[in-house]
């Protein structure tokens, strides 16, 4: 579809960020609200796994849940305009699946048109804030599973911090659990985040060590009355050999996520492309890695993330297909 707030230029040259008018956006939004489920409707369609068998997902679904740093910029999502600018330098680069975010950012992003023939995931639990006393608490606030199959979304994320000393824990088990169940009835994917998570000073954090995203892996798999359309998303541990223990605990397909913007990109890289080598790891979910990374070239770093994908899959392309 054709937008009336980006111009046809915008993508010439740019490798941070396209030039998005956020005043047409607004204004559309404003006089014609309908327009966002004109954009739903009229979105075209992709299979969502290609011949390749792996998927390159661009994530930004950070600021619904107010959580705007990248790095050492603070604020760095908090511009719209800015944020628009360099997702649609992402999804622009050869090799990019889709997209990963909350509905507001989803709804610009298809009235910019940039979402036709790409995979697109809603996120659905953005309720537990940073810092907040219930964070573990994390209510779905965004999209479900009714609503994600509606609007012909692909899939629906969801965010499992597992804290065994916070009782918010248990309604966000069963509200998880409930959302996988709901998907699959709609026979979309589910995609769970989980950690073991543990307050340090009052704050919640997330422990990265091999064992714990290993028991994190095996609670989520074994979420809702079926597993058919359940993927994991799961950091990379540091340590390779922990990092093989983690993938081979599941049969599920596995996405592993970028996390904070690391000072070392080569050595975050270095991680990642190892573990894409592993048998159910099946792509990359990455977000402030690629659109705030170091130097600020968004096309360079989404080309190498691209780049780390293997270009061989040991599946048969016909089951893909069929799927």
């Amino acid at each position: 579809m054709t937008s009336p707030v980006r111009d046809a230029s915008a993508l010439a040259g740019s490798r941070t960020a396209a030039a998005v008018d956020v005043q047409a956006l607004a204004t559309r939004r404003f006089t014609d609200p309908e327009a966002v489920a004109r954009a739903y409707a009229e979105r075209r369609r992709r299979p969502l796994v290609g011949p390749s068998g792996r998927l390159m997902i661009v994530a930004a679904d950070h600021p619904a849940r107010g959580a705007l740093a990248a790095g050492k910029r603070g604020l760095a999502m908090a511009d719209r305009a800015e944020l628009l600018g360099r997702l649609l330098v992402a999804l622009d680069r050869p090799g990019v699946d889709g997209v990963l975010a909350a509905p507001d950012v989803i709804e610009d992003l298809l009235l910019l048109g940039a979402l036709d023939n790409k995979v697109v995931i809603g996120s659905m639990n953005r309720g537990g804030l940073p810092g907040a006393a219930f964070e573990v608490d994390d209510r779905f606030t965004a999209y479900d599973p009714a609503s994600i199959a509606r609007h012909g979304l692909d899939a629906g994320k969801m965010l499992l911090r597992i804290d065994l000393a916070d009782p918010g824990t248990a309604t966000t088990l069963e509200s998880c659990a409930r959302a996988v169940s709901g998907l699959a009835e709609q026979r979309r994917i589910a995609l769970v985040e989980p950690f073991l998570s543990r307050r340090v000073d009052g704050r919640l954090a997330n422990d990265l060590g091999g064992e714990a995203v290993l028991r994190s892996a095996v609670i989520a798999a074994g979420l809702g009355t079926t597993s058919a359309y359940t993927w994991l998303k799961l950091p990379v541990v540091a340590d390779a050999g922990e990092m093989e223990r983690v993938a081979a605990a599941t049969a599920l397909p596995v996405m592993l996520l970028g996390g904070e913007v690391a000072t070392d990109p080569d050595a975050a890289y270095a991680r990642w492309a190892k573990a894409l080598t592993l048998p159910t790891v099946r792509g990359l979910v990455v977000g402030r890695s690629l659109l705030y990374p170091p130097g600020d070239d968004v096309a360079a770093a989404v080309d190498t993330a691209v780049s780390l994908l293997p270009t061989s899959d040991p599946t048969d392309p016909t089951d893909l297909e069929a799927s």
